[in-house]
């Protein structure tokens, strides 16, 4: 909104030419992102626990968790928001990556509003069930899909790259459709799934989307997808804008949910993020990569499918408690020790994907 307010006035003023630069945008919106939640969260978090919006222990963790019984929860809203913000304030909104972007993350946040309020609000409810979030989750995904897939100008948008090589691309038609439902709603589970513990998704949250962020900038310019043998997709530069400001919420956010939590995201936010990060996976077209810097939310939704599936099949568990970070509690880890080598191996997982790029 900003770049096209001051357009109006590159020629009078030639300062405000300045704004024009996705690179200014970019550190604007993940600067405006970081301060509207550090400035506001404190006062969030009273609305928020005058609401009673507060988190409540149904036996699906550990006992140690009790304590965090009553502890605020949906402070999704406020990342989203502040995502929202920064996306409008400082994004270019004619570009059609962004305004999908800002839908993805608003319609999944929306899904996880009423799952989270249904939980706090409704006794003995659980929320959604299983089969109530991934239909809703994957009408909107298909939606998102669909969209991508109708907008398309080019084949680059539609083709899978191969890592390893740089001359190997697999074009899938309309199945590109399928696919990409799967992933962002797998994406989007998977980091559900893993909010279990202080701060445990938030941070690879940032770091995928701070990769994606830097690939979704190659993928948008000439030279620098030329020399990454990627495949250029025009305009894709912008959605830097919204992954920074999702780095500077979810920086601002951590400061209140490290450990102990003042709060936490909820669903409204865990499904959020995960389908948007998942998103711009699939518009940069590097879903493999992704995959790879995922690699812990992956483990963390494969523990839970073995866990189900072993038990129904032999009656028998393969983990002491599934996510597979309460296993690790219940062997006697500590709470910060899991969230930090958590981030600690997002941390390599990011590293070997974004290699993935050169090695080819």
């Amino acid at each position: 909104m900003v770049e096209l307010i001051v357009s109006f006035l590159f020629d009078e003023i030639s300062f405000f030419n300045l704004f024009s630069y996705l690179s200014t945008r970019t550190i604007l919106s993940t600067l405006t992102s970081l301060l509207l939640v550090l400035i506001f969260g404190e006062g969030f978090i009273r609305l928020i626990s005058s609401f009673q919006f507060n988190q409540t222990f149904d036996g699906r963790a550990p006992n140690r968790h009790m304590v965090k019984h009553g502890t605020p929860t949906m402070g999704g809203i406020l990342i989203v928001s502040s995502v929202l913000i920064s996306g409008i304030l400082w994004g270019n909104l004619f570009d059609k990556y962004l305004i999908l972007g800002l839908i993805c993350i608003v319609g999944f946040a929306i899904i996880g509003f009423i799952d989270d309020y249904k939980k706090v609000k409704i006794e003995s409810s659980k929320g959604l069930s299983s089969i109530e979030k991934i239909f809703f989750q994957s009408i909107l995904a298909g939606i998102i899909s669909i969209s991508l897939f109708m907008l398309a100008e080019s084949k680059n948008e539609l083709i899978y790259i191969v890592p390893f090589f740089k001359n190997i691309a697999l074009d899938l038609g309309i199945f590109f459709i399928f696919i990409s439902i799967f992933i962002i709603v797998g994406s989007s589970n998977a980091v559900n799934l893993t909010d279990g513990l202080d701060g445990l998704a938030i941070l690879p949250v940032i770091l995928i989307a701070s990769a994606l962020g830097i690939i979704a900038w190659a993928a948008g310019n000439v030279i620098a997808s030329d020399y990454l043998y990627i495949p250029y997709v025009e305009d894709t530069g912008e959605l830097l804008v919204l992954c920074g400001a999702l780095v500077g919420a979810g920086i601002g956010f951590l400061w209140f949910n490290a450990y102990p939590a003042q709060i936490f995201m909820g669903d409204v936010g865990s499904l959020s993020m995960g389908a948007f990060i998942a998103y711009i996976a699939i518009v940069v077209r590097h879903e493999i990569v992704f995959a790879v810097m995922s690699a812990v939310f992956v483990m963390e939704a494969l523990s839970v499918i073995i866990q189900v599936g072993s038990f129904k099949i032999r009656r028998k568990r393969v983990f002491k408690m599934a996510p597979i970070h309460h296993h690790f509690e219940l062997s006697g880890w500590k709470e910060p020790k899991i969230i930090v080598r958590f981030w600690i191996l997002t941390f390599i997982f990011v590293l070997l994907g974004l290699s993935l790029l050169k090695i080819r």
